[in-house]
């Protein structure tokens, strides 16, 4: 055994020309032939080179292989070499334990194929067509849809080419959102499937089965509706959840219109510098509880500026309004006020608010089901998109979806040994 690798010993170590170099073979036994299972006679050997997981240095291990002739003459093997499947895979050029070594530094270091191959003093193809075996076989393994009782979805761009070259640009994301028995969000990437599209979601979902769809409780999304057509049709038993962040963000989108509105009506053109309403665009994105002193006067004195001006007071407390729902610490209270911002809103003579308050009606029970479900929300799928742009960003780009998909299911947790 040397340091981990069964099944050979060492026969000579040798270090030059800045690697170390460690020659190995199999003890001598009998060995069957595998086709006739005759008895086989050695006909020599051959040095193999393999690339080893690298130190302060490189490593090369020197396989002398043994080479052997099946003792049958009538057999059609004739000579065959021995395999040795804890060292090196058959034709592989890697180890196995280099490539561990590889699938650990791409799962947990931000590592690059790229980078590994350099530390590996071999290819890119190379090291890839090594690791890629297992991510498959990884991917293709069922179990790993087991226990998710908590499901988000989101959609992402892993390109920026003509479709008709490298095929649709969005892919769409399945995140597992369990929680473990300390309450904390798992955050796994399960799967990316081609299209932004209730449709694609909708057929991941027929794909797992009927035990994985019974065990989902949960189905967080943001307001798009063909994902919740998706969940009514897939996922009857589980409870649709509107994502806290996107409804807040909604509130704050109509902030911002209302007061380009204004803006428009009352000076005539877009926000400049030195305009009342242009220079308390980032107050009116902040929480009210956050302001300063300083900032809570800028804000009073742009409203005051003009009576029309009261339009985007109102509009921001209304979100603010909507904000509170989401930090008071009190579910029933938050329910309250969110049941209130429903009833409310859509009445409003703002155009912007009653807009905001149409749409909340129409996922009132996705909406208020946030009060209903211990809070919970699309967060761990936001997160998993942080670590998919990472990645994407350290590869500089992608060209192979298949590639793209196993390498973004091993760093977002997808695949587990």
């Amino acid at each position: 055994m040397l340091l981990g690798l069964d099944g050979v010993h060492v026969e000579h170590v040798d270090r030059r020309d800045g690697l170390l170099v460690v020659t190995v073979s199999t003890p001598a036994a009998p060995i069957g032939c595998p086709s006739c299972g005759v008895v086989a006679t050695g006909r020599g050997r051959r040095r193999r080179l393999l690339h080893d997981v690298p130190g302060t240095t490189r490593v090369r291990i020197v396989w002398r292989q043994r080479v052997w002739r099946c003792g049958d003459d009538g057999c059609a093997k004739k000579t065959f070499v021995e395999q040795v499947p804890t060292l090196v895979a058959r034709r592989g050029s890697i180890t196995k334990r280099a490539v561990g070594w590889a699938i650990g530094q791409l799962r947990r270091e931000h590592a690059t194929v790229h980078g590994l191959a350099r530390q590996l003093g071999t290819s890119w193809k190379t090291v890839w067509r090594a690791v890629e075996p297992e991510l498959v076989r990884l991917a293709a393994d069922e179990a790993r849809f087991e226990g998710v009782t908590t499901l988000g979805v989101d959609e992402h761009v892993w390109h920026h080419v003509d479709p008709r070259k490298r095929g649709p640009k969005e892919l769409t994301g399945m995140v597992d959102l369990s929680r473990d028995s300390a309450g904390k969000t798992r955050s796994r990437l399960l799967d990316l499937v081609p299209g932004r599209s209730g449709k694609a979601y909708a057929s991941w979902l027929a794909d797992r089965g009927d035990t994985f769809r019974k065990n989902v409780r949960v189905a967080a999304l943001d307001p798009f509706a063909g994902y919740k057509t998706a969940i009514n049709d897939k996922l009857e038993d589980a409870t649709a959840v509107l994502d806290a962040f996107h409804v807040v963000k909604l509130g704050t989108a109509a902030v911002d219109e209302v007061r380009r509105r204004v803006q428009q009506d009352t000076l005539g053109h877009r926000g400049r510098k030195g305009d009342p309403l242009y220079g308390i665009q980032t107050i009116l994105r902040a929480g009210a509880e956050n302001l300063t002193d300083k900032q809570q006067v800028r804000l009073t004195t742009a409203i005051e500026a003009d009576p029309a001006h009261d339009e985007v007071f109102v509009a921001w407390q209304c979100a603010q309004q909507l904000r509170s729902a989401y930090h008071t610490k009190d579910l029933a209270e938050g329910q309250r006020i969110a049941e209130k911002v429903v009833d409310t809103f859509h009445t409003c003579p703002i155009p912007e608010i009653a807009r905001l308050g149409r749409t909340l009606r129409r996922w009132r029970s996705a909406f208020l089901a946030y009060f209903t479900t211990g809070r919970s929300s699309n967060g761990g799928t936001e997160a998993v998109n942080g670590i998919i742009e990472l990645h994407r960003r350290l590869a500089r780009g992608y060209r192979n979806r298949d590639n793209y998909r196993l390498r973004m299911l091993l760093a977002a947790g997808g695949l587990t040994q």
